[in-house]
């Protein structure tokens, strides 16, 4: 089997890196963790909160909703799809809003963006009302998808980036779980109301929490990059070589690139943007959008029950939502060890020291999706129809833990990590953009495709999900125990090293 790209980062990094990620000068004094470390991860991540409760409001609040305002199934089609038109257009902005007012303000924007959408929709009267909220909301969880991983790596030594980063996901799956925990049981409008409470954390938050060192130091703000690098790191953490690094790696960059859109097309950034956009795309068409935007209907439509009166329904979702935190665990405990095992973990098991199974791994989010699709399959055949409820349950729980685990969040913090400074805002942008447009195209045509064939629609995310592991093995660099300055001087090819 061809060497992985974990090679190419040992190769074209630091020499003195080894393959454990560490250097022989940096291993005696590697940064400790700080309260002020551990708050700023925390007020970041409510707005990933936030985001895990408006992916899954739309499934549990559909019945309540629809019954109140009259609502038709295209109307509240509508309503469920048009936060990704919102996330589209806060994801195109978000890096060069990032960029010029650095990434508090970002968040804080973000913000004004969500209380709105869901004040809008709390009290709503009509259709329009709804879809403005939601609109709104979507804006604002298109910036933050973009900053919160970009914040956290960015404030995080090497050592601890891949447990911190992974808080990100941890707030994401939290609040995608509750909303599935109190959704049967609270009414939609008050629903919207407690959500409220992340959002107003993080906005006071933001005003006791740093500003991310490598965009102070960006704009030559030279003496509060020091002074917060330090207050990061703790007052008695030698910063001196990761300030270097910093500098150092900002001003190559600068040198050679303006900030520029069309530079993301240049050769030296071709394999980073291909690894970011590749990610995203096949993260969205692996079926991610529709599990969770329409995991209700696909339920009921391989049961035959009506999820109105059905208590069968109702205790499905709370074992969901079960097993959504362990999955939460699970990942909480294996993200440290590693971050490209981890996405192709997602795909079943990991299995570090025989590279053989990595590929026998990778089939796992597949197998979960064939198996909803065989329910679809048995229903059309009329053979073992009274097991196909179970198979769908299993299925959809099998698919919401693999993925969890990897493929959710670690693309986000693969994009936060390999695009440089002079370029991040243009390629995080459009990395951002992509994935919000996968997930518009996923959920507008999802109803559509599982009207032309049911079992055609679980087979072809399966295949998706089995692509994605090929493309994670061939392409998807290793980054643990590196610095963001090593991880993207090993990835991008400058003209002054190129000979």
């Amino acid at each position: 089997m061809a060497a992985s790209t974990r090679s190419l980062l040992l190769e074209d990094g630091n020499p003195n890196v080894s393959d454990n990620g560490n250097s022989d000068e940096e291993r005696s004094h590697e940064s400790s963790i700080t309260p002020i470390l551990v708050v700023s991860t925390f007020i970041a991540v409510c707005g990933s909160f936030c985001y895990g409760f408006a992916v899954g409001y739309s499934s549990t609040a559909e019945s309540g909703i629809r019954k109140e305002l009259d609502l038709s199934v295209s109307e509240y089609s509508v309503f469920g799809s048009i936060m990704t038109i919102g996330g589209m257009v806060g994801a195109i902005s978000s890096g060069k809003v990032a960029d010029y007012t650095g990434r508090k303000r970002t968040m804080w924007l973000s913000e004004i963006f969500c209380i709105s959408g869901w004040l809008i929709i709390a009290f709503a009267k009509d259709v329009w009302w709804l879809y403005i909220g939601r609109l709104s909301l979507g804006v604002g969880v298109g910036l933050i998808t973009y900053v919160v991983p970009v914040y956290i790596a960015e404030i995080t030594p090497k050592n601890h980036r891949g447990g911190f980063t992974s808080a990100q996901q941890l707030m994401l799956s939290l609040g995608f779980a509750l909303i599935y925990f109190i959704g049967n049981i609270i009414y939609w409008r008050a629903l919207s109301l407690i959500v409220l409470i992340p959002c107003i954390l993080q906005v006071v938050g933001l005003f006791f929490i740093p500003e991310s060192p490598r965009w102070l130091a960006k704009l030559d703000r030279e003496k509060e990059f020091e002074t917060i690098l330090q207050w990061l790191r703790g007052m008695n953490a030698d910063i001196s070589q990761e300030a270097i690094d910093i500098r150092d790696t900002l001003d190559l960059s600068q040198h050679n690139s303006k900030a520029k859109f069309l530079n993301l097309f240049q050769r030296k950034y071709a394999y980073p943007i291909i690894v970011g956009v590749g990610l995203m795309l096949l993260q969205q068409f692996g079926g991610t959008s529709a599990v969770a935007y329409y995991s209700s209907s696909i339920y009921v439509k391989a049961s035959k029950l009506s999820p109105a009166n059905d208590n069968i329904y109702q205790r499905s979702q709370l074992d969901l939502c079960h097993i959504s935190q362990l999955s939460l665990e699970l990942q909480r405990q294996a993200f440290c060890r590693s971050q490209r095992p981890l996405l192709v973990y997602s795909c079943w098991i990991y299995l570090e020291e025989d590279d053989f199974f990595w590929l026998v791994s990778s089939i796992g989010t597949c197998l979960s999706l064939v198996l909803v699709g065989l329910s679809f399959l048995f229903q059309e055949l009329h053979y073992l129809e009274e097991i196909t409820p179970i198979l769908t349950f299993i299925g959809l729980l099998g698919y919401g833990v693999t993925f969890a685990v990897g493929m959710s969040g670690i693309p986000w913090v693969i994009m936060s990590e390999i695009f440089p400074l002079d370029v991040k805002a243009s390629a995080g942008s459009l990395v951002t953009f992509v994935n919000w447009s996968g997930s518009w195209i996923v959920t507008y045509s999802f109803s559509f495709m599982l009207d032309w064939s049911s079992t055609g629609t679980f087979f072809f995310f399966a295949a998706v999900c089995g692509v994605t592991a090929l493309f994670i093995w061939k392409w998807v660099p290793e980054t643990k125990g590196r610095t963001l300055e090593e991880i993207q001087a090993a990835i991008t090819r400058f003209p002054s090293e190129v000979c």
